[in-house]
């Protein structure tokens, strides 16, 4: 985990983000976790730092909203990281 300072709002204070994965991604991971992670970090960087295989990623939700891998997240967020679904 990423670790460091909170504070409310100040430039270069680490924000805290609920991480949720569903599926293949809970493999060897865990289920829900609150991680601390530098201002400006978007929910790609927390799928690449999880080394989720991104070839299987699909929906990506911040506060139950689609959002981007490019989205930025804020303190207090709610990412939501679910494998991409196969099937008929």
């Amino acid at each position: 985990m990423v670790t460091g300072r909170r504070g409310g709002g100040r430039k270069g204070w680490n924000v805290k983000i609920k991480v949720r994965l569903f599926g293949l991604f809970r493999i060897d991971r865990f289920k829900e976790e609150v991680r601390d992670y530098p201002p400006g970090t978007t929910a790609g960087a927390v799928a690449d730092q999880l080394q989720l295989p991104s070839r299987h990623l699909g929906t990506v939700l911040i506060g139950g909203v689609h959002a981007g891998l490019d989205d930025e997240l804020s303190d207090g967020d709610e990412l939501t990281l679910l494998p991409k679904l196969g099937g008929g």
